[in-house]
C-alpha cells in the first residue's frame, strides 16, 4: 500500500514538473500570475509627502510700498553730426552750404530711484551719461528737473539731486540675505511706459566676468526687463530696495530674461561716498591681474591653483614699492582670499587710499607676506 502511494505521488510531480515545463516555455507571461511575483522589480512603497496646494499669493503690497519712490528719468542732449560726403570736392562745390554740421536734440528714457525725501535719486551712469537736461516724473505725475550730484562709471551708478522735499523714498534692503530662487520684481519705465512691474526669480548671484562695468557683482534674475528700465528698481516681496537694474543679455534689445542690477549695497556705498566727499574713491595697487588657470598653475609649480596671477605693474606703482613682482601670486588681501580677478579687484578697492595692507603672495612655490601702502584709484577717462 505504502509503495502505491509513492508510486502516484512521485507519478504526479512528474506531471507538476512537465506542466511547468510547458508553461514556462510556450506562455512564460502567465507566471506572475500564478506566483503573485512581479518579474525581478522589487516595488517598495512608502508613505507618501501629502501634496499642499500652493498658496496663491498677491505682491500687491511690496509694489504699493515701491512704486512711489521709482520715478521715470528722460534726459536730452545736442548732438552734433557732420555729413558723410562733406570731404567729396564735387559734394563741396555744388552743395557749400550742406557742409556745415548740423546739431540735433537727441531724447533718451530711464529709470531712478528715490533713496532721500529731500530729493536724491540713484540711478544708472549709462543713464545720465553726456545729457545736459534731466527731468525726473514720478508716479503721481508730479515732474522735477534735477542735477547730477555725482557719478561712478565704473560700477555704472549715478546719483541725482532734484530741488524738492518731502519725496517718496524707499526702504533700503539687503543684498547679502538673497537666494537663489527668491521672487523679486522689477519697477521701471520700460519703453516709456512708467510705472511697469514685472517679476521673477534670483536666477544667480555675484555674476562677473561680463564686460560691462570694471566692479561687476550682479544679481542675475528673470524679471523682464527692457530699455527704459536701467536705473530702476529691484525689490523684494516685502517692497524693499535690493538692486538697481543696469542690464539685460539680448541680441534684439528685448528682454531674453536674462537681466543684470547692481546690489543695493555697492549701490549705497558709492552714493553715501558721492554725498560725502562728492566722488568715490578705491584703492589701488597698480597691477595688471590675470586669472591663474590650472596650466598657468602647474607651469609655477603651484599646488593647489589658488590666487591671481599679477600680469604686470605700472611703474612707479604701489606694488612696484612694495617689491612686488610680475609672476607673483597673490592669494591674500587684508587677511581677506582672492580666488579671482573680480574678487581681487573688489578686495583692493575697498581699501582706504593712504593705509597700509598686508599681502599674501607665492613666489617660486613659496608663500610670504609684503606690506603695501595703498594708492587712490586714478579716475577713468571718460570721467
Amino acid at each position: 500500500m505504502l509503495r502505491k502511494f509513492w508510486l502516484f505521488f512521485a507519478q504526479a510531480c512528474t506531471l507538476c514538473v512537465a506542466a511547468l515545463f510547458v508553461v514556462s516555455t510556450l506562455r512564460p507571461d502567465l507566471l506572475p500570475r500564478l506566483t503573485g511575483r512581479v518579474g525581478n522589480v522589487i516595488v517598495t512603497q512608502e508613505s507618501m509627502t501629502p501634496v499642499v496646494a500652493a498658496k496663491v499669493s498677491s505682491y500687491a503690497d511690496a509694489a504699493k510700498k515701491a512704486m512711489p519712490a521709482v520715478v521715470n528719468v528722460f534726459t536730452s542732449k545736442d548732438v552734433t553730426s557732420r555729413n558723410p560726403l562733406a570731404d567729396d570736392p564735387i559734394f563741396r562745390r555744388y552743395f557749400p552750404d550742406m557742409q556745415r554740421p548740423t546739431t540735433q536734440r537727441q531724447t533718451s528714457l530711464g529709470s531712478g530711484v528715490i533713496v532721500s525725501s529731500d530729493g536724491y535719486v540713484i540711478t544708472n551712469h549709462h543713464v545720465i551719461q553726456s545729457a545736459d537736461d534731466i527731468q525726473l516724473v514720478l508716479s503721481d505725475g508730479r515732474r522735477f528737473a534735477a542735477k547730477v550730484r555725482g557719478t561712478d562709471p565704473e560700477s555704472d551708478i549715478a546719483v541725482l539731486k532734484a530741488d524738492a522735499t518731502n519725496l517718496p523714498a524707499i526702504t533700503l534692503g539687503h543684498a547679502e540675505d538673497l537666494q537663489v530662487g527668491d521672487v523679486v520684481l522689477a519697477i521701471g519705465n520700460p519703453f516709456g511706459f512708467g510705472n511697469t512691474v514685472t517679476a521673477g526669480i534670483v536666477s544667480a548671484l555675484g555674476r562677473n566676468y561680463l564686460g560691462v562695468n570694471r566692479f561687476e557683482d550682479f544679481i542675475q534674475t528673470d524679471a523682464a526687463i527692457n530699455p527704459g528700465n536701467s536705473g530702476g528698481a529691484l525689490i523684494d516681496t516685502a517692497g524693499n530696495l535690493i538692486g538697481i537694474n543696469s542690464t539685460i543679455f539680448s541680441q534684439t534689445g528685448s528682454s531674453n530674461g536674462i537681466a543684470f542690477s547692481i546690489p543695493v549695497s555697492l549701490a549705497r556705498t558709492v552714493f553715501e561716498q558721492i554725498i560725502r566727499d562728492g566722488e568715490v574713491t578705491r584703492g589701488w595697487f597698480g597691477i595688471e591681474p590675470q586669472p591663474l588657470t590650472p596650466d598657468l598653475a602647474h607651469t609655477l609649480t603651484l599646488a593647489p591653483a589658488e590666487g591671481v596671477l599679477i600680469r604686470s605693474m605700472q611703474r612707479g606703482g604701489p606694488a612696484e614699492h612694495a617689491g612686488i613682482l610680475a609672476r607673483d601670486v597673490v592669494v591674500e588681501v587684508a587677511g581677506k582670499p582672492t580666488h579671482s580677478v573680480p574678487q581681487l579687484l573688489a578686495r583692493i578697492a575697498e581699501l582706504p587710499p593712504g593705509s597700509n595692507a598686508k599681502v599674501r603672495l607665492v613666489r617660486d612655490g613659496k608663500p610670504f607676506d609684503v606690506d603695501v601702502m595703498v594708492g587712490k584709484r586714478p579716475k577713468p577717462a571718460d570721467q
